[in-house]
């Protein structure tokens, strides 16, 4: 089941981490490497790619943008996002090739998909230290840049690690406390929202639920709550955007987290693959989606 779309994920996350690896404004041509990759990706699936460059750290940086345009009369858009940098000491495969690889097969999959609601997929740059939280993170770059603009966002998607399932009982982590109310097998996705965007976010596990049966759970808490807000979901809060992350609960979860074995014979890609199409049919029941012959 969903084998295409398996071995596409596999392929992008040893393009971005196996060939490329470790990218960042550290090692500058590594970075614009994965940003050309993500680039001719989305060119070669027919969209014309927006660039919103900046320089930090004296290297040239840049967020990647596809629009698919809405048919209906609603002018706000629906963004999914994901970072394409690689922390400083790790290629990045989980952290974040799995959620770009998520973020260029959704993009495949929507090319003959005409959503009553806009999208927008948005690769960003420079996520991880030493930008995260900061002006120049990629992500705060783009929502400041889009709230000044007065841009209609209805919410963002921030897709952050999606590659790592245990069926094993004592593979899953939590905050202090969290553990008493969630399963401790790491075998599901989560969503994870502020109290301000657990509306959008109840909507989406809605729809995730009725198109699929892989095993999510969810949390809408405080976003000091450690690992709710690490993201680039943040951004969007901080511009009064609503925004959830999708993730598989990151280092709660992957024992690789942030290191050098981040590598991408780490990654369990059938549910993967099984979680991706999940969210691309959940996007369709969201943006009351109709194929189309082209």
């Amino acid at each position: 089941m969903h084998e295409d779309l398996t071995q596409h994920l596999r392929h992008h996350v040893y393009e971005l981490a196996g060939k490329i690896g470790e990218h960042n404004v550290f090692h500058p041509k590594a970075l614009h490497a994965a940003e050309a990759y993500i680039t001719e990706e989305w060119q070669s699936q027919g969209y014309a790619v927006h660039k919103q460059a900046y320089r930090t750290h004296g290297v040239d940086c840049a967020n990647l943008e596809i629009n698919l345009p809405g048919s209906g009369l609603d002018q706000q858009a629906i963004v999914i996002g994901a970072h394409y940098d690689s922390v400083l000491g790790s290629p990045g495969a989980n952290d974040n090739g799995s959620g770009v690889a998520a973020l260029l097969e959704l993009s495949r999959l929507f090319q003959k998909i005409a959503p009553e609601t806009a999208m927008r997929f948005v690769a960003f740059v420079n996520e991880e230290p030493p930008f995260f939280f900061w002006p120049n993170m990629g992500s705060m770059v783009y929502a400041k840049a889009a709230k000044q603009r007065g841009d209609k966002i209805r919410f963002m998607i921030s897709r952050e690690m999606l590659g790592c399932y245990k069926n094993q009982p004592g593979s899953q982590a939590y905050p202090p406390f969290l553990k008493y109310f969630y399963p401790d097998t790491g075998n599901f996705i989560a969503f994870v929202s502020n109290l301000r965007s657990r509306g959008i976010m109840r909507d989406c596990l809605g729809a995730f639920s009725a198109v699929t049966d892989f095993p999510m759970q969810s949390i809408a808490t405080l976003a000091l709550v450690p690992g709710v807000s690490l993201s680039d979901h943040l951004s969007f809060w901080r511009q009064g955007y609503k925004a959830f992350m999708i993730t598989d609960t990151a280092f709660y979860r992957y024992p690789y987290y942030h290191t050098a074995q981040d590598t991408p014979d780490k990654l369990d890609y059938a549910p993967f693959a099984e979680v991706t199409n999940g969210l691309f049919l959940m996007l369709c029941r969201l943006t009351n989606a109709v194929r189309h012959d082209s």
